[in-house]
C-alpha cells in the first residue's frame, strides 16, 4: 500500500496551525538505498551524482516528515559534535545548523572570527588536524573555496561548505526540495536566474542539468566569468522558477554604487512574471533588499522563500546525517 505523504503532510500542517499546503509531492515505489555518503566532504555539488543529491533530498523529506509531522524523536547525531567557522555571520546558515544538530542529538560548536582566524595565528593544515581531533564534522562559512578545499585535503573528518566565493551547496538542496514539495518533481523545470553570476548560480550550474531541469541566466555585464543574456525578461521568459539573490555581497560593499548601477532593470516584479510560465514561482535564499525584488512579488502566493528558508534546517540536517551515520530514510523515495 503505497503511502500518501501529500494527505498526511497537510493533515499535519494544519494541525500544527501552519498555512502552507503541501500540494504534489509524489512518491514512488520503495527502493533500496545504494548511496552511501558517509565520510565524504560536501564542498560543491558538482562532486556529487544525481542520485547521490537526491539521496540528501529524499533524506531531507525523510526526517521533515518523521521529526516535524508525526513528532518523532530521532537522536541520530547523539554524541557527536560538530565545529562551526564563520568568517561571514549568517542568520538561516547558523539557525537551521545549530538547531538541526541539537535536535538530533548533538553538540554543535559556533566559532567566530574571535575565536578562530584560518591560516592567520595557525596555519590550515594545523586547524584542520586539531579541528579532527576534537569534532567530528566541520561546517565552514568562509571567503575563499581555497581554504575549504585546504581543510578537506588535511581534516580526517567531513567538511561542509556553509558558502563560499564560489559555491553555496547547502542553499541549493533547500531549494531543490522547496520546488520537490510544491511541483512534485524537479525534472523539466526551466529555473529562470535573473541577478548576480554569483555561488547560488554557480551551484545551480553543478547540479541542474542532473535532475533534467533547464536554466536560463540573466546577468550585468559586471566581469562575470558566465552570462547566458543581460536581458532579464528573456531569461524570465516561459520560466518556471523565478531566482535572485543579493546583489551585494558581504565583502563588496565598496562596490555598491557601481553594482547597483549594475543592475538597473534587473528587479524581479509582476512585469517579470507576466512572460514566465503560467504555474511560476519565486526564490530567494534571503536576506532580501527591495531593489531586488518587489513587495508583489516578495510576499505574493506564489514566493516560496520562507519554506526555503525553513527547508534550509531539514537539508543540512539530511546532509550531517548522511555524512556521518549509516542511517537509511523510511519514507519512500520521491519521483525526480
Amino acid at each position: 500500500m503505497l503511502f500518501n505523504l501529500r494527505t498526511l503532510l497537510n493533515k499535519a500542517a494544519l494541525r500544527n496551525g501552519h498555512n502552507f499546503v503541501v500540494r504534489n509531492f509524489r512518491c514512488g515505489q520503495p527502493l533500496q538505498n545504494k548511496v552511501q555518503l558517509k565520510g565524504r566532504d560536501l564542498l560543491t555539488l558538482k562532486d556529487f551524482t544525481g542520485e547521490e543529491i537526491k539521496y540528501m533530498l529524499w533524506l531531507s523529506a525523510d526526517l521533515k516528515l518523521r521529526i516535524k509531522h508525526k513528532g518523532e524523536y530521532l537522536p541520530l547525531l547523539q554524541g557527536k559534535s560538530l565545529g562551526m567557522i564563520f568568517e561571514k555571520r549568517s542568520t538561516r546558515t547558523r539557525l537551521s545548523t545549530e538547531t538541526g544538530f541539537a535536535l538530533l542529538g548533538g553538540h554543535p560548536c559556533f566559532l567566530t572570527t574571535q575565536d578562530i582566524h584560518l591560516g592567520v595565528n595557525e596555519s590550515l593544515t594545523d586547524t584542520a588536524r586539531v579541528l579532527s581531533s576534537m569534532t567530528d564534522a566541520v561546517l565552514a562559512r568562509v571567503y575563499k573555496q581555497s581554504d575549504l578545499d585546504i581543510l578537506a585535503k588535511e581534516a580526517s573528518i567531513p567538511i561542509i561548505n556553509g558558502l563560499s566565493d564560489l559555491y553555496h551547496p547547502i542553499q541549493i538542496l533547500a531549494d531543490y526540495l522547496t520546488l520537490q514539495e510544491h511541483y512534485g518533481s524537479l525534472k523539466g523545470l526551466t529555473l529562470s536566474w535573473i541577478g548576480d553570476g554569483n555561488n547560488i548560480l554557480h551551484s545551480i550550474m553543478m547540479s541542474a542539468a542532473k535532475f533534467g531541469m533547464h536554466l536560463q541566466a540573466a546577468t550585468p555585464k559586471n566581469g562575470t566569468k558566465m552570462s547566458l543574456t543581460h536581458d532579464p525578461l528573456e531569461a524570465a521568459r516561459g520560466g518556471n522558477v523565478l531566482i535572485t539573490d543579493t546583489w551585494i555581497s558581504m565583502g563588496q560593499e565598496e562596490e555598491k554604487k557601481k553594482r547597483l548601477q549594475a543592475f538597473q532593470g534587473y528587479q524581479v516584479t509582476m512585469k517579470t512574471a507576466k512572460v514566465a510560465a503560467s504555474d511560476w514561482t519565486f526564490l530567494h535564499c534571503l536576506p532580501r533588499k527591495p531593489e531586488e525584488v518587489d513587495d508583489e512579488v516578495f510576499y505574493s502566493p506564489r514566493s516560496l522563500v520562507f519554506p526555503e528558508a525553513e527547508n534550509r534546517k531539514w537539508t543540512i540536517m539530511a546532509v550531517m546525517v548522511s555524512l556521518l551515520t549509516d542511517y537509511s530514510p523510511q519514507l519512500q523515495k520521491p519521483k525526480f
